[in-house]
């Protein structure tokens, strides 16, 4: 019951993006995106529409629900009257309905592949790799997990036997985010339905292109109407209305760490359960003994993947003071070899981020870094043309105080600082209020275990990135998050335990 994934970008020179095919799909008619309720698609209740427009080109490619609470309280009322049947259904039942539902992802891969770089602005080379495989693999994680969830059992003395029920909840409500749209929904779905739960689900309305065919191919499925509802719109209107309504007794929500405040906030009057996956400012820590080759390949992946637009990407580069000076010669060649451009181009190593605001907002932060002191090095421009194209930028020379090391980018832009010994390193990696993950490399073993507990991440590779095995606990430290997913931690967390004690004498 495992799964890795590790992408990996080729070598190729830095081009402009030329007419995209990927979206070479220009002056095509918009889709019209309907909400999921009850088994039915259906128009929001207002009757208005968002544009959803594609980053490669800046065209509108899609139209999408601008849902309220009277679409989230519709999707709701029927996830709740489906709960009683759904939480009854048999185990092995359940487990069978969500391996078919994998099975038609994977019969769509391709398909879905397209529409997430066309929604999405990453490369389909990425998004037939990492994130299709992946919602195919967490569907049938949690389809077999769920088989062999065992119960506690406690004889109390000769005196009671006790024993522990694990029950769903009833309704969840679940929001994922816009740069793993499909890989961090299922990521959530999956574990609430195959423990019983009902739910609502509020993709990101940037991309909700591949959320609104997940709909349509889990009513192919089988998937009884009420057990996945999927509606769309903005986090003001729908996922507030979601995160305060009093008949969605949890709440499981990916994205940024000011937005998961004011859930929190919004689910603390009704006692929700939630879980919170948040935002990270993630260092990668080379030491002077790293094997220097694999480090640079490998922390090329992790600092431009998905347009450095990955929660886990290592944004701050430490590098040990003795090789730092090698190391930004290399890494800075192989950046300079990443290929920019169409998504839907086999060889693009780079595709487009996600919307002009988010490009307005890496391109500020690289005029921020050369007003706090920074050179940069490589990259640090814009595309001209159409779409939302930034380079792979990589700035040296800026202290841990400086806001472009302390606030969260989300975008292909990394810093790298020289440090000298093991305990700088350590206070450097840890001097932002984040803690997500952490990549350390290093030769020798006992070096790796130590300064892997010192830090504060809740998630630390050693000598790798993106290795992944899905029975492992995932979440942050400090503002990154509350709570884990993933394994039994999610079958956990959409479960209540129950004790039930019976007396025996």
């Amino acid at each position: 019951m495992s799964s890795r994934h590790s992408p990996e970008l080729s070598g190729a020179r830095a081009t402009s993006p030329a007419n995209t095919s990927a979206a070479g799909e220009v002056g095509r008619a918009p889709l019209v995106v309907s909400n999921f309720i009850n088994g039915e698609f259906v128009a929001p209740a207002s009757g208005a529409y968002i544009d959803d427009i594609g980053p490669a080109t800046g065209e509108v490619i899609a139209r999408i629900p601008d849902s309220d609470a009277r679409d989230i309280d519709a999707a709701v009322r029927a996830a709740h009257s489906a709960f009683p049947a759904w939480s009854r259904t048999p185990v092995a039942e359940r487990s069978r309905l969500l391996l078919r539902l994998a099975d038609l992802i994977e019969n769509n891969l391709e398909e879905l592949a397209r529409l997430e770089s066309r929604d999405n602005g990453k490369t389909v080379t990425l998004a037939r790799r990492l994130d299709i495989p992946r919602a195919v693999a967490n569907f049938r994680f949690f389809a077999t997990a769920i088989l062999h969830y065992a119960s506690e059992a406690h004889p109390t003395d000769g005196v009671a036997l006790n024993y522990t029920l694990r029950q769903p909840l009833g309704v969840a409500g679940l929001i994922s985010p816009w740069n793993l749209p499909l890989y961090l929904l299922s990521w959530k779905i999956a574990p609430a339905i195959a423990t019983g739960n009902t739910c609502v689900a509020k993709p990101s309305e940037l991309t909700p292109l591949t959320a609104n065919r997940l709909a349509q191919l889990a009513r192919d499925a089988g998937l009884p109407p009420g057990v996945i509802n999927i509606v769309h719109g903005l986090g003001a209107k729908a996922g507030d209305a979601l995160t305060s309504h009093p008949k969605v007794p949890l709440i499981s929500f990916t994205g940024g760490t000011v937005t998961g405040a004011k859930v929190a906030m919004a689910a603390a009057p009704h006692f929700k359960r939630v879980s919170l996956e948040l935002g990270g400012k993630n260092p990668n820590v080379i030491f002077a003994d790293a094997d220097l080759p694999e480090a640079v390949k490998t922390s090329i992946q992790s600092s431009f993947a998905n347009q450095g637009e990955i929660c886990l990407c290592g944004s701050r580069i430490f590098v040990e003071r003795s090789i730092h000076d090698h190391f930004v010669d290399e890494f800075v060649a192989a950046t300079k070899q990443l290929r920019i451009g169409d998504p839907w181009d086999e060889a693009t190593d780079v595709g487009a981020l996600i919307s002009a605001a988010h490009l307005e907002k890496v391109s500020g932060y690289v005029e921020l870094a050369k007003q706090e002191g920074g050179t940069i090095v490589a990259g640090g421009r814009r595309i001209d043309g159409a779409g939302f194209f930034f380079e792979p930028t990589v700035v040296t020379g800026l202290g841990c105080d400086r806001r472009v090391l302390q606030e969260e980018i989300f975008g292909p832009v990394v810093t790298i600082t020289p440090f000298d010994g093991e305990d700088e390193a350590i206070a450097f990696a840890n001097s932002t209020r984040y803690g997500l993950s952490a990549t350390l490399w290093t030769r020798d073993l006992q070096r790796a275990h130590r300064v892997a507990a010192a830090l504060d991440a809740g998630t630390v590779w050693i000598n790798c990135w993106l290795v992944r095995d899905l029975r492992v606990p995932f979440g942050g430290m400090k503002e990154s998050g509350v709570g884990r997913e993933g394994g039994f931690e999610s079958l956990s967390f959409f479960t209540e335990a129950k004790n039930v004690c019976v007396k025996l004498a």
